[in-house]
């Protein structure tokens, strides 16, 4: 914690007293939550940025879009557009926000939607033709004016919430007990070989209740890099000089998996829309050797840069263990939900 930080407690104190007045309000009904009657999962943290919403929400895609019509529902951060945008071969991540971009690029075979009032945002989705019978709401843990059916919260490994403070001192969108609403917690970004030892140490330092269910999972990295037009192993590149390029929280694992000593880094804010000096400063920092960036960065630098020069490496968020009861328990909440519609 730097000094900064350390000045601004008071403030942290005051938030953390706004946000737990705001969550006791809603508690008792003295502000009104809206519920639906479908399946609605809502993914999000506690904590600002950098858990891996994006791979778990498309964890949840695969896992429920062949046998359900599923809907994404974000609030579509720093978008160029405003109210409720529902995604058709029109729209670009500048109209939609490079998370639900992607989606929308990767699942043809679902809706994509975007509105900072979820509440209206579900009721233009189920004014539609095609009306969803499933909706994932993407980073939308507080948003309390909807009370979803189920809650996943995520929290990343090395920085879990247990340990954090609220901000400015610390990175808590809102009191560690908020993690309380969650029917199942995720702890993000792990070593594929943490012992359970340390899974256990975890899970005593989240205080879970007694109806909670905690998960640990990791993100894998795909064996290829992907351009519009062609695949590379990353074996292949591995030892070729190349300019990586990321804008999203906490990119470090990324540059770790692909980067060797020659190679060149750019660093870039969580959803940075790219001027053209920043395109003009990479093309000429690049050369003539390859570009590689983050999925999410790619939807926005798609177009600006050459296609034969620019690739992305995929990701995916996989469970160390026990991959089969959280996805049991997901097809339980929706299918059980679904039957009583």
């Amino acid at each position: 914690m730097n000094v900064l930080r350390k000045i601004l407690f008071p403030f942290a104190v005051l938030y953390g007293w706004i946000t737990s007045i705001r969550n006791f309000l809603f508690d008792k009904g003295v502000l009104k939550s809206y519920s639906f009657d479908l399946p609605v999962i809502a993914v999000g943290n506690l904590s600002v940025g950098g858990t891996g919403k994006t791979p778990q929400i498309e964890y949840l895609i695969r896992l429920l879009s062949p046998k359900y019509k599923v809907a994404t529902l974000s609030r579509g951060y720093k978008r160029k557009s405003e109210g409720f945008v529902l995604a058709d071969a029109n729209e670009n991540a500048e109209i939609l926000g490079d998370e639900p971009f992607q989606f929308f690029q990767k699942f043809p075979n679902i809706q994509v939607a975007v509105d900072a009032n979820r509440k209206n945002g579900i009721e233009q989705l189920l004014g539609q033709a095609e009306k969803p019978e499933v909706i994932l709401l993407d980073d939308a843990y507080q948003h309390r004016k909807v009370k979803a059916g189920f809650y996943i919260l995520l929290t990343a490994y090395g920085d879990i919430y247990a340990d954090d403070f609220m901000l400015p001192t610390g990175n808590l969108r809102e009191s560690r007990s908020g993690a309380q609403r969650a029917d199942i917690i995720v702890v993000t970004k792990c070593p594929p070989n943490l012992s359970e030892s340390e899974q256990l140490f975890i899970k005593k330092r989240l205080k879970l209740t007694n109806n909670q269910k905690v998960y640990f999972s990791c993100i894998s990295y795909d064996n290829y890099i992907y351009s519009e037009n062609s695949k590379i192993t990353v074996n292949e590149i591995a030892q070729e000089n190349k300019l990586l390029l990321a804008g999203i929280a906490k990119p470090e694992p990324f540059f770790s998996y692909l980067k060797n000593a020659d190679d060149v880094c750019l660093t870039y804010p969580d959803h940075h829309h790219f001027s053209e000096n920043d395109i003009q400063e990479i093309i000429l920092k690049a050369k003539d050797s390859i570009i590689i960036t983050t999925e999410k960065d790619y939807v926005r630098l798609k177009g600006s840069l050459p296609d034969e020069q620019l690739f992305y490496l995929p990701i995916q968020s996989s469970f160390l263990s026990a991959a089969d009861q959280f996805d049991k328990k997901i097809k339980n909440y929706v299918g059980t939900s679904t039957a009583n519609r």
